[in-house]
């Protein structure tokens, strides 16, 4: 048996922001402010959320789970990218690219798939609104968060699997600053068409069919909308659905570019810049398009801060 010269790689090297090594420090800092104020943002909207009995519904339960969504898939990616911008060596070991993989694909797929429930719920609302509390009761938002998570929790692990059984001996130079798929297969030994085939249909899976059921809900939304005579009356019904569209656009805008092109059209400075957008831009803009275009929310975030400053004994 011949014995194989390459060495089975341990430890990956992180080059996403290598070109930019003079502004690092300065990086650092704009990061670490966005990253806190993401931090601090979803956590008032969490807590409003809790404390106001007013905003316990369907579309503030959903706004809650995807605020708390976003929080974890922040920490995921932010905290390792901000220590390796003030280090020499910016390394993850192989265990650790495989779970900030999983973890982050899983967080990921849930949000795409938590999109789709919402749309969902903002159909019921409109479409069916004497049915709405029978529709969307405590057991069936419970049950489409769980599908969520279940989904993302599958989609996540296969992917993941995947990628990490394939065979690493060559370079250990990650043109990226956390494990994505993309450059991490570029980085394997070899790996097959089927292996890439399955990722790419899990792909179509977590972003092609959530945002088709998406779709489908806006198109019978804007149908209900057309047949309201007036037109205040149809502006105070679709400004219930602006945030989720933009928040949807955001989200299957970045990821579909990601995710869903040929796998020749890779760049890696280009993911990194996408990149960036989606791991710490969107998260922050997610919650300020929900709350300051949400009278109710703000209102109910006014109160909530009253009755915390000035309590009444």
């Amino acid at each position: 048996m011949e014995q194989v010269n390459e060495t089975m790689v341990r430890e990956f090297v992180f080059l996403g922001f290598s070109s930019l090594a003079r502004l690092q420090l300065l990086l650092f800092v704009i990061f670490l402010l966005l990253y806190l104020f993401t931090l601090g943002t979803n956590a008032i909207i969490i807590s409003t959320i809790v404390l106001d009995r007013a905003l316990h519904t369907p579309m503030y339960f959903f706004l809650a789970v995807l605020s708390c969504s976003e929080t974890c898939y922040t920490f995921v990616i932010v905290p390792k990218m901000l220590v390796d911008l003030l280090a020499q060596k910016k390394t993850i070991s192989f265990l650790g690219c495989a779970i900030q993989m999983f973890s982050f694909l899983f967080l990921g797929c849930s949000h795409s798939f938590l999109l789709a429930a919402m749309g969902y719920d903002r159909y019921v609302a409109i479409c069916s609104p004497l049915h709405y509390t029978v529709l969307m009761g405590p057991r069936v938002c419970l049950g489409l968060v769980a599908a969520a998570c279940a989904g993302g929790f599958t989609v996540s692990l296969v992917t993941s699997s995947l990628v990490f059984h394939l065979p690493f001996h060559s370079s250990n130079q990650l043109h990226h600053f956390f494990c994505d798929i993309s450059p991490v297969l570029k980085l394997a030994s070899h790996h097959s068409r089927l292996s890439q085939l399955v990722i790419f249909m899990l792909g179509v899976f977590v972003l092609v069919i959530p945002l088709l059921l998406i779709l489908v809900s806006y198109t019978r939304i804007i149908s209900a909308i057309l047949r309201i005579p007036s037109s205040v009356g149809r502006y105070k019904t679709f400004s219930t659905c602006a945030s989720h569209l933009i928040v949807v656009t955001l989200h299957y805008g970045c990821a579909s570019f990601i995710y869903l092109r040929p796998k020749s059209n890779y760049s890696s400075s280009q993911d990194t810049l996408i990149s960036v957008s989606y791991t710490i831009l969107t998260p922050l803009f997610n919650p300020m398009i929900y709350s300051l275009r949400n009278k109710e929310f703000k209102s109910a975030l006014r109160r909530a801060m009253g009755q915390t400053l000035y309590p009444v004994n």
